[in-house]
């Protein structure tokens, strides 16, 4: 009788297994390679060389007057997707009022030459994930006297950079219009180069 109840038990149970363990993740992943590969292979970025440089998914660490900055992490120094989590802070926050009237805003009125009251909000606050690797068109716009300045170029031509990555919502009504920031860097470095060759980000 146990022989009865045991030998369909594990029979069943190692079927799932091949079912939802091998055949189906093998499915899923194979028609994922075949109908998008490339966000399948994690949307790489390559370089002009065609080096990977990152992935359009996750945002990169940029520090230098040439480049336009991300927004800040809340995953490290630079964006390490180990240390990603929930990030978001509620209107009555404490923290979230300090980091809007805090050093952030200071840098941002400092070195893009903004007012108090008119940085953009992504510029000092993290995202959820704190690996977003987009921003808002107005902080771009907002960074584009600074990065024309530091690559001595030409104001417009670097704002046309900017005007040709702004991507509009998803399906033209989810989410909010944005920029990813690795995209556009190597367009401006394409674009319009540094006067200094070999300047790294």
């Amino acid at each position: 009788m146990l022989k009865n109840q045991l030998r369909p038990a594990i029979v069943l149970t190692l079927l799932l297994c091949a079912i939802t363990g091998v055949l189906y993740p093998g499915l899923v992943t194979g028609l994922a390679r075949a109908l998008f590969p490339a966000q399948a292979a994690g949307s790489l970025v390559r370089d002009a060389t065609g080096r990977v440089i990152g992935s359009a998914l996750i945002g990169q660490r940029f520090v230098r007057a040439e480049y336009f900055h991300p927004r800040p992490s809340a995953a490290g120094a630079g964006y390490d997707d180990t240390l990603s989590g929930g990030t978001n802070l509620g209107p009555t926050s404490a923290r979230l009022a300090d980091t809007l009237i805090g050093p952030a805003v200071d840098s941002a009125v400092t070195h893009e030459g903004l007012t108090k009251g008119g940085v953009p909000s992504d510029m000092v606050t993290s995202s959820a994930s704190g690996l977003d690797p987009h921003i808002s068109p107005a902080n771009a716009f907002a960074q584009v006297s600074r990065v024309a300045r530091a690559r001595g170029a030409d104001s417009a031509a670097v704002r046309e950079v900017v005007d040709r990555h702004v991507e509009g919502r998803q399906f033209g009504f989810f989410g909010e219009p944005r920029v990813n920031v690795l995209a556009l860097n190597l367009d401006l470095d394409r674009a319009v180069p540094l006067r200094a060759a070999g300047v790294p980000r």
